[in-house]
């Protein structure tokens, strides 16, 4: 019997707790035996709940407990969550976790002390909610070169986007509407100026190129200029607007890194995917493209995520052969976002005629009830669209186009 402890027993603590118990006989048929909990760290007490006898405020008592070989860390924010997964991994027990921000923070250093202690330190959940997009990434395309990563990584952003589109709605109007529904929260910053896709692309780089880049650092920007106007454009000249994770590698063997709204045409899947649903496209050279399609977050996806990660652990004996080993991409060049080969979306307000013949746009739609126009520029890069518009004195919103290839 693999005995676990859970730190928090907050939205995904206790769904990880519900799946558990609801589909034990499922999990002793997959480990040929079940899963205890024997600990659940939280600051609160839980009286009314059928775990309330395994409450406890002291983490102390989880790190001394030799019977514990298995912490699942469900806090969210880095600290104590890090400095928690750390003392357990230099306790030898090994760690789950749906916390993004300490894997794109400190998972090179944390797969380093998990590796040389002989424990796991397993992160499926921090991704792509219930989505199995690393452990795909990690075994089933191990044997093939990633070309590129695009996703949409965050439900927020993508209902407020799918709202602006499907009923023609303002940015505002659909935030609040997503934080009346419970999508977004007070303060939706994380969500919608990009910060919460930017740590799970940086984790998609690192699982595809093993190497760790600081969320902090890549170029990010989110969906707050995005007008209705836009999106109506887009979609007259066959896209849609979503917000974009993206690695890559370029023909110089530099990594691509960003985070931004893109055009995304309708020949690609991404550009489907509504509501909170997240989807990921991944390119590879053997298998080619594959996507990756779900929910992102909600308590019984990630949790579902976070104990199939323990039901590995207790099937597998640890293997650094196969295990992730990630380097610090702080000393590595990221490639220029703004120097990059695309086809662009240039949307301006008034009928920007002269402007398209001036760019030599391929396509060109003007709403002259709305007032805005938009064009399509092929093959170019953000630092000559920047330059011919100060040249032309024009002002616009400029969308890269994330085409299939």
């Amino acid at each position: 019997m693999l005995k676990i402890a859970l730190l928090g027993f907050g939205v995904v603590g206790s769904g990880t707790a519900e799946v558990i118990t609801e589909n034990q006989d499922r999990i002793r048929r997959a480990t040929g035996d079940g899963i205890e909990i024997k600990y659940i760290l939280d600051l609160r007490e839980f009286p009314d709940s059928p775990f309330a006898d395994r409450i406890v405020h002291d983490y102390n008592i989880i790190l001394n407990d030799p019977e514990v070989t298995l912490v699942a860390e469900m806090m969210g924010g880095s600290h104590p969550a890090y400095d928690f997964t750390k003392a357990a991994l230099l306790a030898g027990k090994s760690v789950v976790t749906s916390n993004k921000e300490v894997v794109a923070k400190f998972g090179t250093e944390l797969l380093q002390i998990a590796d040389a202690l002989g424990v796991y330190y397993l992160f499926e959940a921090s991704v792509g909610g219930g989505i199995p997009i690393l452990r795909a990434m990690a075994h089933d395309l191990a044997s093939d070169r990633i070309m590129s990563v695009n996703g949409i990584l965050n439900g927020t952003t993508n209902y407020i986007l799918t709202r602006m589109v499907e009923d023609g709605i303002s940015f505002e109007a659909a935030l609040s509407e997503a934080q009346q529904k419970g999508y977004a929260e007070r303060d939706p910053s994380a969500d919608v100026d990009g910060h919460d896709a930017a740590r799970k692309i940086v984790i998609l780089c690192a699982m595809a190129y093993g190497v760790r880049y600081n969320p902090d650092e890549i170029p990010v920007q989110g969906i707050r200029t995005v007008k209705v106007e836009h999106v109506k454009l887009a979609a007259e000249l066959g896209c849609a607007i979503k917000l974009i994770g993206h690695t890559a590698k370029d023909a110089q063997g530099k990594t691509q890194l960003w985070v931004a709204p893109c055009a995304v045409p309708n020949a690609n899947p991404l550009s489907h995917i509504r509501d909170v649903f997240n989807g990921i496209l991944t390119d590879t050279d053997m298998l080619g493209q594959t996507m990756f399609y779900g929910r992102g977050a909600g308590k019984l996806p990630t949790a579902g995520a976070v104990v199939s990660d323990m039901t590995d652990i207790a099937t597998h004996p640890y293997d650094s052969a196969i295990a992730q080993h990630w380097v610090d991409g702080s000393v590595i060049e990221l490639s220029d976002p703004a120097l990059e080969i695309s086809d662009y979306m240039v949307c301006c307000e008034g009928m920007a005629t002269k402007l398209a013949e001036a760019l030599g746009a391929a396509h060109f739609v003007g709403c002259s009830e709305c007032g805005y126009s938009a064009m399509i520029v092929k093959n170019t890069t953000r630092k000559a669209l920047d330059a011919a518009l100060t040249s032309a004195r024009a002002c616009a919103t400029i969308y890269r186009v994330v085409c299939v290839m």
